[in-house]
């Protein structure tokens, strides 16, 4: 069986490089490899791959570094395992290969994946080259540069494209072994709360302490299975250039079998947090930017997966607001060691509190 996504420590971030809109920076010296060795590995393994080739790394990207690959054969995207000690089962490029694999071939829109590298002595670690696609990133969740009037479409397309992932039999689409089945709530909420208690370089907090004895408390025993991004924000797909549809969907790290529900509200937190962290909407006037209420996104949701509605909903919410939190904490645990692998990393560390201040008001509010 494959690694768990539960034993993907302090994985997640901004990983949606892979359109120009993303920027590109020089190789960081932290990332540094022998190019000449993948453009060697690349012949091998990259049907119709010519060289030479010219690197440069995507300006996001808090977990797995993500580099842009320029060749005369075309451009490519490689994502790696960072350099520096890294906690046992994270940062599974490999998992990211395999899921975006099997869910090219059921027809989902991600990129394609040329070729997997788990030999560390061609650049220092395992690392895949998948296919660079053209398209607009939105890292603002209010779609700046659309026209108000296809704002509402690109927000639906959002949901949809979450509710067709849901929409997938994992033992149909060959990943029926990709997690563990059973108690993805409870083994979450685990998962995080030991997480955040061991890094203890990055401290501990009132608000991340309270929610790990009220999550186990709270959470709903009900089950589903289904394949989960794990981390389906705005700024990890790529849209249509001129079109309200997402034409791929990227960074699979936190990928797994697990509750849809739970991934549809980790989704669903943009309507939680406010416009600091950017892709919040809470403090927007929806009604202006032409987007649809949290009500209307959850009922669209709804609708195409064939719920009458969602049960415990805000528990939910808690637990991925609360797991965000969680995930930044581990970013800034990295940060403080050195190895953390985007410059912007104490840019998103300053939104753990105010992450797991929103939960703990809304965890307040219930009772």
């Amino acid at each position: 069986m494959e690694p768990r996504q539960e034993d993907q420590a302090q994985g997640a971030g901004r990983e949606s490089g892979m359109s120009e809109q993303g920027g590109t920076t020089q190789v960081r010296a932290n990332a540094r490899f022998d190019v000449a060795a993948l453009e060697r590995w690349m012949g091998a393994n990259v049907p119709g791959f010519r060289g030479p080739l010219s690197v440069e790394q995507f300006a996001g990207g808090q977990s797995n570094p993500t580099f842009k690959l320029t060749a005369p054969s075309g451009r490519y995207v490689m994502r790696r395992k960072p350099a520096g000690q890294l906690l046992k089962g994270a940062h599974a490029v490999d998992r990211e290969a395999r899921v975006m694999r099997a869910l090219e071939s059921a027809g989902f829109p991600v990129p394609h994946v040329h070729a997997l590298c788990t030999d560390d002595t061609v650049i220092g670690s395992w690392f895949y080259v998948m296919d660079m696609v053209e398209g607009r990133i939105f890292w603002d969740g209010s779609f700046p540069g659309v026209d108000a009037e296809q704002k509402r479409a690109h927000q639906d397309a959002m949901g949809a494209t979450l509710a067709a992932l849901h929409g997938f039999d994992p033992e149909a689409i060959g990943l029926g072994d990709y997690g563990r089945p059973g108690r993805y709530l409870q083994r979450q909420i685990d998962r995080w709360s030991r997480q955040y208690r061991e890094d203890t370089l990055a401290g501990a907090t009132a608000d991340l302490d309270f929610l790990v004895e009220w999550l186990p408390e709270h959470a709903p025993e009900n089950e589903e299975t289904r394949v989960v991004h794990g981390d389906f924000r705005i700024d990890n797909m790529i849209f249509h250039p001129s079109e309200p549809r997402v034409i791929a969907v990227l960074d699979w790290e936190l990928s797994t079998l697990g509750h849809p529900l739970v991934d549809f509200t980790y989704n669903l937190m943009m309507y939680r947090v406010p416009g600091t962290i950017p892709w919040g909407l809470a403090d927007r006037d929806l009604a202006a930017l032409n987007l649809p209420s949290e009500a209307e996104y959850v009922a669209a949701y709804c609708e195409r997966t064939g719920r009458a509605r969602i049960d415990h909903l805000d528990v939910y919410i808690v637990f991925n607001l609360f797991r965000l939190a969680a995930i930044i904490h581990g970013i800034k645990g990295r940060m403080l060691r050195g190895n953390a692998s985007s410059p912007d990393a104490a840019a998103m560390v300053a939104n753990m509190d105010i992450l797991a201040a929103i939960a703990r008001r809304i965890a307040e509010d219930m009772g």
